[in-house]
């Protein structure tokens, strides 16, 4: 009777299998993840059509950021359907290896069910990813015509990954912007000077978009000369020495140079401003800047919108789409993602953990590159996952949420060592300024040792190659000299 039953049993399961798949079957899931590959491929097209050419129509630039944002959506999407670690195949595996009790086939049979109803939920959501962007594609089709009416702009022809490890990412559209506002010239009767205020939080990257901004040969060959300043803060000693320093790179600009051309001063604060202090700012600038000069004024703080001429770009962090993808191409580099599924998946983990961090993206995916194995991958996310583990049992709070407030946070080893480090207040360096020899990624990889209190270096590989320096203590150290000075 038993065996009747579980023959019974069986032939149900096969069937049931046959429905489901014929209802949810993999060859549609397939066809629609193919559909939104060809799609982005076709958006990816027109966003690099776009990138060299010099646009001055901000309306374009909007719908343009609006279709890259969609563009890094979407790709994210697909990855994360793409690389899941249980796909439909094996639900159906562990349904044909479970017919030996009929209870084992009873829960196999559910398992597919809650399969097949992920299937439908994935082929709806990546069927409105398609719409979506095959929407926003018909929409651009006038924009692609006017595309051919820019000029076209010089590059360099590096592979991708290359671009990402030494330029500037997901960032074209609000350069574009700033670009447009420093080439547009007010007419003659103008005296006044124009001022673009940049906003964002610390490390969104207000200073790297500026210091692309300021090497493009177009801006460079519009301005005789560009004036970088960084104020910190806004006391009459200050603003007097702004005035000292504003006169003498003038002087040694016009002596080098020998032009009277218009100027682009840079003006990096790095405090509040108030109003008094902004109009000395600004008279002392207009002071030594000719007709047709120009201001860009870059802070953590919104009251600065108040004083500029132009529309304010404020900046925010990238999304977790964009992210990934950025970090995917870093750490993959000219190597196919779609060869490595294994090795993607974990990929799209670690860069949820690194939580958009750009140091922590670029220190792992140089790390990951350089060991690209599976067993050395997985070493790399267990250690990040205890290290989340033990940061949110001292902390209570993610550690690039903390390291992005400026605020203390452990470091991660990735050595056996137990010992404890942890990263304390962060302030930043010119590369021509003297900075200490330690690298961060000494102190993770435990290549050597320390104690007590010390500094380490992060230096930044792009524009404008800010040195990153943090102070670090081991807390031990504390911890043993109090056990020494109870036993005395």
């Amino acid at each position: 009777m038993d065996i009747l039953l579980s023959s019974v049993l069986g032939e149900l399961t096969s069937r049931s299998i046959n429905f489901f798949t014929s209802k949810v079957s993999n060859r549609t899931l397939f066809d629609v993840k193919d559909r939104l590959h060809m799609v982005l491929l076709r958006a990816q097209v027109i966003i690099d059509e776009a990138m060299g050419r010099h646009i001055t129509n901000q309306a374009m630039i909007i719908q343009l950021g609006m279709l890259r944002d969609a563009v890094h959506r979407g790709y994210y999407m697909l990855d994360t359907y793409i690389y899941q670690p249980n796909n439909e195949e094996e639900a159906k595996d562990q349904v044909m290896r479970q017919y030996s009790s009929s209870l084992s086939i009873v829960n196999s049979v559910k398992r597919l069910c809650l399969s097949c109803r992920g299937d439908r939920l994935a082929l709806k959501e990546l069927q409105e990813m398609v719409d979506n962007l095959s929407s926003m594609i018909v929409d651009a089709n006038e924009l692609v015509l006017f595309l051919t009416s820019y000029p076209r702009l010089y590059r360099q022809p590096y592979s991708m990954h290359l671009q990402l490890a030494y330029c500037m990412f997901g960032r074209q559209m609000e350069a574009q912007q700033v670009i447009n506002f420093l080439l547009h010239q007010q007419p003659n009767s103008v005296e006044e000077l124009d001022v673009m205020p940049i906003v964002g939080s610390g490390h969104v990257g207000k200073s790297t978009l500026v210091a692309h901004v300021c090497k493009d040969e177009r801006v460079r060959a519009h301005f005789s000369g560009i004036l970088y300043f960084d104020i910190q803060g806004f006391a009459d000693d200050d603003l007097a020495a702004f005035k000292d320093e504003c006169e003498l790179k003038h002087r040694n600009l016009v002596s080098e140079s020998n032009l009277e051309g218009r100027l682009l001063i840079v003006i990096e604060l790095i405090g509040d401003i108030n109003e008094d202090s902004w109009s000395r700012l600004y008279s002392t600038s207009k002071e030594y800047a000719p007709k047709g000069s120009k201001i860009i004024v870059t802070s953590r703080f919104e009251n600065i919108v108040k004083y500029g001429t132009a529309q304010t770009l404020t900046m925010k962090y990238l999304s977790h789409e964009a992210f990934w993808y950025f970090f995917k191409t870093l750490t993959f580099g000219s190597m196919d993602p779609k060869m490595h599924p294994r090795l993607t998946h974990m990929a799209m983990e670690i860069a949820r953990m690194v939580r958009r961090s750009y140091i922590g993206a670029n220190i792992l995916a140089c790390l990951l590159r350089d060991n690209f194995n599976v067993h050395f991958w997985c070493k790399i996310l267990a250690v990040l996952r205890g290290y989340h583990r033990i940061h949110f049992s001292r902390f209570d709070e993610h550690p690039c949420d903390r390291l992005n407030q400026n605020r203390p946070a452990l470091i991660m080893r990735l050595s056996t060592s137990s010992q404890e480090i942890v990263l304390g207040h962060r302030y930043q360096r010119f590369s021509e300024e003297e900075v200490p020899t330690m690298k961060i990624q000494d102190v993770m990889y435990g290549s050597v040792k320390v104690d007590g209190k010390f500094e380490v270096l992060w230096r930044s590989p792009i524009p404008p190659y800010y040195s990153y320096v943090h102070t670090c203590e081991t807390p031990e150290i504390k911890a043993r000299s109090a056990k020494r000075k109870r036993t005395i």
